[in-house]
């Protein structure tokens, strides 16, 4: 049976923080996020962003999927398109397409990136690697110095150690389906990505 993600995330946040013995502020200190801002998430009051989920787990040392986890270890999960984890930074959104099992090893995104949108001036890497599919619109990608440009129906393939960025350098926005490969059991590249 596929367990459908309706998280109760503010509750597996405080059994984190609690089992590392942490205060509000502590956490808060470690992530960068506000006492109020964690608070909130805690309680139920706020759904936190992917970006925001990515610090705590730093913070927490634990890998994402922790905050999905709870007494029953499933096989299946089942994300509703209305239920995603989502950021926007800089004219590009990351919507969360798959996360909550255990051990999990994929990292999916549906990506959108505006016309003249991307980190082109600021290449990342990050442990694992990273597949890149064109949904619509086109995209380039510069990797260890290499530009390729996708169009629907492209993909491409890579180490992701190797420095990389993107950019949008057409005239309407681009979708992309992204998928990250976890490293040591942790989901951190979606993370890199988000920090432009």
């Amino acid at each position: 049976m596929a367990l459908l993600i309706e998280p109760n995330v503010g509750k597996r946040l405080r059994q984190l923080r609690e089992r590392r013995r942490l205060s509000l502020r502590d956490l808060a200190e470690k992530c960068g996020l506000s006492f109020n801002a964690i608070s909130r998430i805690e309680r139920g009051e706020n759904s936190p962003t992917v970006s925001t989920l990515h610090s705590l787990a730093t913070a927490l040392n634990v890998p994402i999927t922790d905050f999905f986890e709870d007494s029953h270890e499933e096989a299946t999960v089942l994300i509703r398109k209305d239920r995603r984890l989502r950021s926007d930074v800089n004219g590009v959104s990351m919507e969360s397409l798959g996360v909550g099992l255990r051990g999990q090893q994929l990292e999916p995104f549906l990506v959108t990136v505006e016309a003249g949108a991307g980190n082109a001036d600021d290449p990342i890497s990050h442990g694992g690697e990273e597949f890149v599919h064109c949904l619509e619109g086109t995209i380039s990608y510069q990797v260890n110095h290499e530009i390729y440009h996708l169009e629907a129906g492209d993909s491409l393939l890579f180490e992701a150690a190797q420095p990389h960025c993107f950019q949008n350098p057409g005239q309407c926005a681009a979708r992309l389906l992204i998928v990250f490969q976890a490293v040591d059991g942790k989901l951190q590249a979606g993370h890199h990505h988000l920090h432009m």
